[in-house]
């Protein structure tokens, strides 16, 4: 048996405490990972709370996972003890079905999230299935690297997934943990890029992330301004918008892509979309090879989180300061057992 130190809640919003657990044999599909780093972000956060009712307690939080391979199972593939790894939201996939034979696994219906029925990053050691333990390019430093598992992967893989040209405007509504990083991503994809924020003070941010453009998020007259001239409209934020204003930014062919987890329904005018031909969607993560290829393109172009570090054992101050919306603009948790 194997013994692992972690942090769990036993009920929604409870406090993290200091826990132990035994995590058993290892799988023979299944590494397991010292943990370095871990990222905190918003999906902690509601998962922690159970605020989209699928929460398992008890309850270990974290699936932006930094670390080095300690154990590799008799049947893991193309990994070795030593290795610096991330895992990001998922920590498996049944490997069999349509989804994960057609390189979706992120899309299997067995996929199991790396923090609900799964024991997650927030600990000394995590194990998943060979396949979903992501190879680190040395470039890329582990202090910072693990919000791009997650975040970075969420809003790289739409312009990968809808084939954006380097010559396409995109804009980036919302300029926080996730928006940071789509307009990084953006720049350095060659395209031209909008940001859309809420707070004027951070319109010197944008541009230092990689925004050409900054508008109000919140002044329709000022969405409207740019009328049929949007490729890609990424949305990141998680709040009601004015949508037809939104959609007005189109160009023909243009598409709306939302990855924030807005509760409300989007009200969407069918001529807003037939009158040229726009499309509206939205995507989680990605799969494993979408993930290596985000990482080396993060490395190759210098794409890096803008993050706040805490000592794992102050998890949480630091979830605290992720719901006063005070972080700038990722949290990132160095493991300290």
């Amino acid at each position: 048996m194997t013994t692992i130190r972690a942090y769990s809640a036993t009920a929604p919003g409870e406090p993290l405490k200091a826990v132990e657990y035994e995590a058993g044999a290892l799988g023979a599909d299944e590494v397991e990972v010292a943990v370095e780093y871990c990222g905190i972000c918003h999906s902690d956060l509601s998962v922690w709370k159970n605020e989209w009712g699928n929460s398992i307690y008890p309850l270990v939080p974290g699936h932006e996972v930094i670390g080095r391979i300690t154990a590799v199972g008799t049947h893991a593939k193309k990994v070795k003890v030593g290795d610096r790894v991330g895992i990001g939201w998922n920590s498996s996939s049944c490997m069999c079905c349509h989804q994960c034979l057609s390189g979706d696994q992120h899309l299997c219906h067995d996929a199991l999230p790396t923090m609900i029925g799964h024991h997650g990053g927030w600990a000394e050691r995590l194990r998943c299935h060979w396949a979903w333990a992501i190879p680190i390019p040395e470039e890329l430093d582990p202090k910072t690297t693990g919000p791009l598992l997650c975040g970075g992967i969420t809003v790289f893989a739409p312009l990968a997934a809808f084939d954006v040209k380097p010559t396409a405007h995109v804009g980036v509504v919302g300029i926080g943990g996730l928006g940071h990083m789509a307009l990084q991503f953006a720049n350095a994809w060659g395209c031209e890029v909008t940001a859309f924020t809420s707070s004027p003070g951070k319109t010197d941010e944008a541009h230092g992330f990689g925004a050409h453009n900054v508008l109000s998020s919140r002044d329709s007259d000022s969405i409207r301004s740019i009328k049929g001239s949007l490729d890609m409209l990424l949305v990141t934020v998680n709040v009601p918008l004015d949508w037809s204003a939104y959609m007005s930014t189109l160009a023909p062919h243009g598409r709306m892509h939302v990855v924030g987890a807005v509760p409300e329904p989007i009200p969407i005018a069918a001529f807003d979309l037939i009158g040229g031909q726009r499309s509206v969607s939205g995507s989680p993560t990605g799969a494993p090879v979408s993930m290596a290829t985000m990482l080396e393109f993060a490395a190759r172009h210098d794409v890096e989180p803008e993050t706040e570090q805490f000592p794992m054992s102050e998890v949480n101050e630091a979830l605290a300061r992720l719901e006063s919306g005070k972080a700038r603009y990722r949290i990132v948790l160095k493991a300290d057992f």
